[in-house]
């Protein structure tokens, strides 16, 4: 856009906003998109817990003031800390675990966020793990061995003996395998599994290697067991709203805008 109503220069803006995906099924399929997400799987509302749009907004209305006054107080501490704040890991979402790691001490015992978004991250990969025929058939082979190296094809041939042939959306030819196999490497690496691709000999001869760590368990983590996790991080940030909408002992009307 232009700069003042000139006509010389243009003048470029840089944001960022969070996007709300809702749905009953998984929506996120590509490790990628869900490594950068935060996942929540609500309860479902009886019908005696059921409320009108004019009650609910009746009563957000009244906590407003105080979740409003929370927030600022947390952004005023974060602002405070944030240089001195230093993680020994960082996640995709560095700044915002950075961020929210420097806010945390207003709201929360520090270690708290670190523990409810590890808890979400490794849901999701269980999840995605599960829903990946690919990347579920070399955690599963990888279960009874420390090591696998060889080519597109051996492991296409290696996969699909394990698979079975009735497979929907299998790969079906060793190039696919590989594309398949470089989208799931961060979350395959997140259960300690590491997959690298190199190129060697005189006919250059690009080999597959798998190494299998400690972290990787020989059964897959159930949909039931992932649901779980996520529903006791709802529940404790759902336990934290209701926390602030409580005055704590002593405080004044300072933490009310």
């Amino acid at each position: 856009m232009r700069q003042l109503y000139t006509d010389d220069e243009e003048v470029l803006f840089q944001a960022a906003r969070p996007l709300l995906v809702n749905g009953i099924e998984d929506v996120i399929s590509r490790a990628d998109l869900a490594d950068r997400g935060i996942f929540l799987m609500l309860a479902p509302i009886g019908e005696q817990q059921r409320r009108s749009e004019a009650e609910l907004w009746r009563e957000f209305d009244l906590a407003r003031p105080r979740l409003l006054g929370a927030l600022l107080d947390a952004a005023v501490h974060g602002l405070q800390t944030l240089p001195s704040i230093c993680l020994t890991s960082l996640p995709r979402m560095a700044d915002f675990a950075l961020w929210v790691t420097a806010c945390e001490p207003a709201l929360w015992p520090a270690g708290t966020f670190a523990h409810a978004y590890d808890a979400n991250r490794r849901a999701a990969v269980e999840g995605i793990i599960e829903a990946d025929p690919v990347a579920g058939c070399v955690r599963t082979l990888m279960a009874e061995r420390g090591s696998w190296a060889g080519t597109a094809s051996d492991l296409l041939r290696a996969a699909s003996a394990l698979a079975g042939t009735k497979v929907s959306n299998w790969p079906q030819n060793p190039a696919a395998l590989a594309g398949r196999l470089r989208r799931a490497q961060t979350f395959l690496r997140m259960l300690g599994i590491e997959i690298s691709f190199t190129r060697g000999g005189r006919a250059g001869t690009r080999t597959i290697r798998i190494i299998a760590g400690a972290e990787n368990r020989p059964t897959i983590v159930s949909a039931v067991s992932t649901v779980s996790t996520v529903s006791a991080v709802s529940s404790a940030c759902h336990n934290i709203s209701i926390d602030l909408g409580s005055p704590p002992p002593g405080s004044g009307p300072s933490s009310s805008p």
